[in-house]
C-alpha cells in the first residue's frame, strides 16, 4: 500500500471532526485478514491528525471496489455515522460499466436477495423472492457498442446487491468474476464498479455534506476504449 501511495493524505476526499472519507483504491480490501495482504486499516494510524486513536470503518466496500470510503474518528462519530447508514439515510451513487444495455433507460430493480449457500461463500447472493428486500435505481449514462456506462443508486444495502441486480437485468458489470459469468467479456479487466459519490447529513442544523471520488484510472480508459465517454 505504502509503495503504491507514498503520500496517504493524497486519498483524503474529506476531513472534519467526525469523519473522514477516502478515495479507496481498486483491488485492496478494506479490512485486516488472516494474511499479510495490503488493506485499508494498515493505513489508519497514518490519519489520526492528532487525535489519540485511529479513524475506523463506518461501512465498507468490496476489495475490487473504488471510491467512497467513510471513517468515523472516534465512537461517537461511528454511533452517529451508524445509525445514519443503518436508517438508509446515506445516499449513495456509484459508476459501473456493464455489458449490454438495461430495457430502459431508467428504472428500479426491485429483488429480494439471499445468500446461495451456506458454505464458506455464504456472502455470494443470488435473487430469492423468500430473500431480503432489495431496491437499486439505475440510469444509463451512456451506451454503446453492447456495453453501457451506468450510475446505480442502491436503496437498500445488502451485500453483492449491485453486482447481483446488474447480472439479474442481463447487464452483469465488467471484471466481475462471480456474478459476470454468463455474460463474459472479452475485455481482461478488473471490477468496474466504483462509488462515486455520497451524500451524508451528518449535521442536522447543516446541509448535507456531498463528497465525490474521482474514477480510478483503469475505470477512465476503459470509458474511452469503448467509446462510452
Amino acid at each position: 500500500m505504502s509503495k503504491t501511495y507514498m503520500n496517504i493524505e493524497d486519498l483524503v476526499l474529506y476531513r472534519d471532526g467526525l469523519m473522514l472519507v477516502l478515495n479507496k483504491p481498486s483491488g485492496i480490501a478494506v479490512h485486516r485478514g488472516k494474511g499479510k495482504a495490503a488493506n485499508m486499516e494498515d493505513i489508519f494510524m497514518q490519519l489520526t491528525y492528532g487525535l489519540p486513536k485511529p479513524p475506523a470503518l463506518a461501512h465498507r466496500l468490496d476489495k475490487d471496489t473504488s471510491g467512497c470510503l467513510v471513517l468515523g474518528r472516534h465512537p461517537k462519530a461511528l454511533r452517529r455515522l451508524g445509525e445514519l447508514f443503518s436508517s438508509s439515510r446515506v445516499k449513495k451513487t456509484y459508476w459501473a460499466i456493464v455489458e449490454g444495455r438495461p430495457p430502459k433507460d431508467q428504472g428500479e430493480i426491485d429483488l429480494p436477495l439471499a445468500p446461495q449457500s451456506d458454505n464458506k461463500h455464504h456472502w455470494w447472493k443470488k435473487v430469492d423472492e423468500a430473500g431480503k428486500e432489495a431496491k437499486t435505481l439505475y440510469r444509463v449514462i451512456k451506451s454503446e457498442n453492447q456495453k453501457s456506462w451506468l450510475e446505480l443508486t442502491p436503496l437498500t444495502g445488502r451485500t453483492h446487491q449491485l453486482r447481483v441486480h446488474c447480472a439479474a437485468i442481463g447487464c452483469p458489470i465488467i471484471g466481475d468474476k462471480i456474478y459476470g459469468r454468463e455474460g463474459r467479456t472479452e475485455l481482461k479487466a478488473s471490477l468496474m464498479l466504483h462509488a462515486y459519490s455520497i451524500e451524508i447529513p451528518l449535521y442536522p442544523k447543516k446541509d448535507n455534506i456531498v463528497i465525490t471520488a474521482p474514477a480510478p484510472e483503469h475505470f477512465v480508459q476503459l470509458l474511452k476504449q469503448l467509446e462510452l465517454e
